[in-house]
């Protein structure tokens, strides 16, 4: 078997076989088969798709091209979460905590950063002393001893998607669903959790832009956790605009503070107590909205999340810090009305430009620097009044700032976004 034939059988729109999707896998994890060559197979899978039993294939192919993670050791119904990706996209730091405080526990393996979307691991690295790398026994006893843990994909899981999954991200072959499918779906399996809560992004800000290929790709990824016996849920999600106020590791761990002190906007507070509900339901617990936002609010998932990050290495004095960004600029309005779109791509990518999120896998980041928008999506502004304020390190010119300012787009009319457009059991 040779690598080219089955990038040119791929290419040329034909199926390949489970035997030639595990030859490949396979040479791609140990190195035989080399990033340029993975490449131009993820370019064509990109142009050509590949069939549900392909997509099945892939997926389990990229399960044993590393070792499985076994929970069976932690009591109780094992949750699990993943989000395909957004911008300002700060839910897990309160939605595990929040399900971890009622008891169920969390085992949580997150990704860092693709393209204009930020990753989680990003978002706890920025807090000095956080240790996302953790041997699987670490994992399972913290787990056991405090019901959560959140960390890195480890060199030995799923190698073939850690190596992938790094070179989606500069190759341009991101938003295909075959390719995120197996990918999230890999991870999840490998990870061992019993039951698995899907966030599945669509619109601006989303790699699924329409809700039909939304549809598709949960679909696909609750019959791919449901064929292997983890009971699996996909919530579609909307990201027309940027989720809660920040956009930034730092300003975003900051904000998740904030909800889990009941500081936070009545609408993503909202929305991640619907988020746990569910989550909660795949635990076997049936509990009111009404119980949740206490657990949120009072301190209970605070508390949760201390122990996280204090178990794991994290300053608790640092964590609390503001951000250490050399300029803060206030972007104020030039009208009345009401805030029409916040295009969350566009606002993701000025992010990037600002260093909080990485052009190529190889570029540092900037924990310090981002976006916090005062006025979101519905709400009422008048001349003058500060919409955001743009968190740098350089200080921004004028053609930025109008750059910026040309991206909120201001109406005579009040809307208010759905933030969960669909369920898919």
């Amino acid at each position: 078997m040779r690598t080219v034939d089955l990038i040119q059988k791929k290419r040329d729109g034909q199926e390949l076989t489970s035997e030639e999707i595990q030859w490949l896998i396979e040479g791609y994890a140990t190195g035989s088969v080399p990033d340029y060559q993975m490449a131009a197979f993820a370019m064509a899978i990109y142009f050509q798709g590949m069939s549900t039993r392909e997509t099945s294939d892939l997926t389990m192919a990229m399960v044993a091209s590393g070792k499985q993670f076994d929970l069976s050791s932690i009591e109780g119904i094992k949750t699990d979460k993943h989000s395909t990706g957004g911008v300002g996209d700060k839910v897990t730091l309160i939605l595990a905590p929040l399900v971890a405080s009622f008891g169920v526990p969390v085992a949580k393996m997150s990704g860092r950063g693709l393209g204009h979307t930020g990753g989680t691991l990003d978002k706890l690295e920025s807090i000095k002393g956080y240790q996302i790398e953790r041997s699987e026994e670490d994992f399972i006893k913290q787990v056991q001893e405090i019901g959560l843990s959140v960390i890195g994909q480890s060199d030995d899981l799923v190698r073939a998607d850690k190596l992938l999954y790094a070179l989606r991200d500069v190759t341009a072959t991101v938003d295909i669903i075959p390719l995120i499918a197996s990918s999230v779906m890999s991870k999840k399996i490998a990870a061992g959790a019993n039951s698995i809560l899907l966030d599945v992004t669509v619109g601006d800000g989303a790699f699924m832009k329409t809700l039909e290929d939304a549809e598709v790709l949960s679909r696909t990824m609750v019959d791919l956790g449901k064929a292997v016996g983890r009971e699996t849920i996909a919530v579609i999600t909307n990201m027309s605009q940027p989720v809660g106020r920040a956009i930034g590791n730092r300003l975003e761990v900051l904000e998740a503070l904030e909800i889990m002190q009941g500081q936070g906007r009545e609408d993503v507070t909202h929305f991640i107590c619907e988020l746990a509900q569910i989550m909660l339901q795949l635990a076997g617990q049936e509990q009111d909205l009404v119980t949740i936002r206490k657990h949120l609010v009072d301190g209970q998932a605070l508390k949760k999340f201390e122990e996280m990050v204090t178990y794991q290495g994290g300053d608790l004095e640092d964590l609390y810090r503001p951000s250490s960004a050399d300029f803060v600029t206030d972007i104020l309005s030039d009208d009345t009305g009401y805030i029409a779109e916040l295009p969350a791509l566009e606002f993701g990518l000025f992010a990037m430009r600002l260093g909080a999120g990485r052009a190529v896998k190889t570029d540092p980041l900037d924990y310090e620097t981002g976006i916090v928008f005062d006025l979101k999506v519905g709400d009422k502004v008048e001349k003058g009044q500060r919409i955001a304020q743009i968190f740098s390190n350089e200080k921004l010119s004028t053609n930025l700032i109008t750059e910026f300012k040309k991206n909120v787009k201001i109406g005579e009319v009040e809307v208010h976004p759905k933030e969960i457009l669909k369920i898919i059991t």
